[in-house]
């Protein structure tokens, strides 16, 4: 629900609603809203609300630094590893990213965008630098809903297209590269959700 879309930024979350939502009992519920806020996906304030966090300029420039790092190395670890059917699903979630876009759907968008990195990363076999990348995406992918509903999205560069034309040269270096890109241009949209009060 966090990394898709379904709750927002800012939004609050309660126990008894996501009990209802999810035809799930209490126990689980409570223990997934307690790992999740040892996580930093979540926040829980005072007055026992529970919201998923907004972003500050702050926060936004810890992610792009970790992001900046950490996935272009997962890149270029998974290079070498990446199976003719994995390239293949990069591929769909692509054209599902793509298609996400020009319609608006923002749930669809996050889901095929997280798909397309993840069959990616998955790939490495870097069980560390991945639990990193995890981490990272629970804080900031809900707000990558703003790239997706962003009026120049459909004019910027396309960085999985050239990190999938790095796959299929078998450049390892090209692709962390495109994948660097691709963090870079995500943050600048962010940046400038976060200016218009848009996240």
């Amino acid at each position: 629900m966090i990394l898709y879309g379904q709750v927002a930024p800012g939004r609050a979350v309660t126990i008894e609603g996501l009990v209802a939502e999810l035809g799930l009992g209490m126990t689980p519920v409570r223990e997934a809203l307690r790992r999740l806020i040892a996580e930093g996906a979540l926040v829980a304030h005072g007055n026992r609300r529970i919201t998923l966090p907004r972003l500050d300029d702050g926060q936004i420039d810890e992610l792009d630094y970790v992001r900046r790092h950490v996935e272009p190395q997962l890149a270029r670890l998974a290079a070498p590893r990446l199976s003719p059917a994995a390239l293949e699903r990069m591929h769909r979630m692509d054209a599902e990213v793509d298609k996400a876009i020009a319609a608006g759907d923002v749930g669809g968008y996050l889901r095929a965008n997280h798909g397309f990195h993840f069959t990616l990363y998955e790939a490495s076999e870097a069980e560390i630098l991945l639990g990193l990348a995890r981490a990272m995406w629970l804080r900031f992918g809900p707000s990558l809903r703003v790239v997706c509903a962003h009026p120049g999205m459909l004019t910027l560069p396309d960085r999985h297209k050239d990190a999938l034309g790095a796959l299929q040269r078998g450049d390892g270096e090209a692709l962390a590269a495109a994948i660097a890109a691709d963090v870079r241009q995500g943050t600048a949209r962010m940046r400038s959700a976060l200016a218009g009060a848009e996240i």
